[in-house]
């Protein structure tokens, strides 16, 4: 059975109660998570301890929050007031957990369906999407990971093109793939907005209701929105369903052509703000 996953963010009491509620056995299962496994949540040492123990059982995306730890743990950025990670930074295997995370994907695919944990722009496929989060992959997994953490951050360039180049290129697949939730149908990526879709300013639309995209018709699985709440298509899957802020933990098995979503009730970890 392959289970995809919405953000966990640190909460490791409704993930052991998902798992649990599934059933789930490593030598049996596997399950996706689509990122954002840390931060604003109690526990994020002891969630990444879980999923890393998981081993081959569980692929586990990067998302904007743990590319922000490892920005924080390389000293790219400093912790901010609501960062919750401060426990993985002090513990003992910081470093194995450390170079576990940064060698985790950007993007990949699981019965079918293309996951990513925000979303991509409409210029691309499915396969060049796999080739750009691959190309970023590498230099978080290798000796570059120091340098290029801090040319990770700014909102600029905001459109894509193929020509784009070094720190604009990188930066421009890190932030679609992370951070992405509206654009303009040429692919101007507004990624200051982060309420519904009802929020998109004028010219904008949620991602994937660009007209033309090239990935329309494939199957798409993402996180990140947790004010965008559940979606559940035949083309489409969007699993942040605020556990952190006291929504809910979504998991939908998709083996056999199945969209099966199991759901478990989230304690507020923070108040949205």
């Amino acid at each position: 059975m392959v289970y995809l996953l919405g953000d966990v963010q640190g909460c490791l009491q409704p993930l052991e109660r998902l798992l649990a509620e599934i059933d789930f056995s490593p030598s049996r299962d596997r399950l996706v998570a689509l990122g954002d496994l840390v931060n604003r949540g109690p526990q994020s040492l002891a969630t990444l301890r879980r999923l890393m123990a998981l081993g081959d059982a569980a692929q586990c995306l990067l998302g904007n929050h743990d590319l922000h730890l490892l920005a924080v743990a390389h000293g790219a950025r400093p912790m901010t007031r609501s960062d919750t990670f401060g426990d993985v930074l002090a513990a003992s295997d910081r470093a194995a957990l450390l170079d576990w995370l940064r060698t985790r994907p950007l993007a990949l695919t699981a019965e079918g369906w293309l996951c990513v944990h925000a979303g991509l722009p409409p210029q691309w496929t499915v396969e060049q999407t796999l080739a750009l989060a691959a190309e970023v992959g590498s230099m978080l997994a290798g000796d570059t990971l120091a340098e290029f953490l801090p040319r990770m951050y700014g909102n600029q360039p905001s459109r894509w093109s193929d020509a784009l180049a070094g720190a604009e290129r990188w930066r421009f697949v890190v932030n679609a793939l992370t951070r992405l939730r509206f654009c303009t149908d040429d692919g101007t990526l507004d990624l200051a907005t982060k309420e519904g879709a009802a929020a998109a300013l004028p010219g904008y639309r949620p991602w994937f209701d660009v007209a033309g995209r090239r990935s329309a018709g494939a199957r798409i699985a993402f996180g990140h929105w947790s004010m965008l709440g559940l979606v559940v298509r035949a083309d489409l899957l969007a699993l942040d369903t605020g556990c952190v802020w006291g929504g809910k933990l979504t998991a939908v098995r998709i083996d056999g052509g199945r969209q099966e979503v199991v759901q478990v009730a989230c304690p507020q970890a923070q108040s949205p703000s």
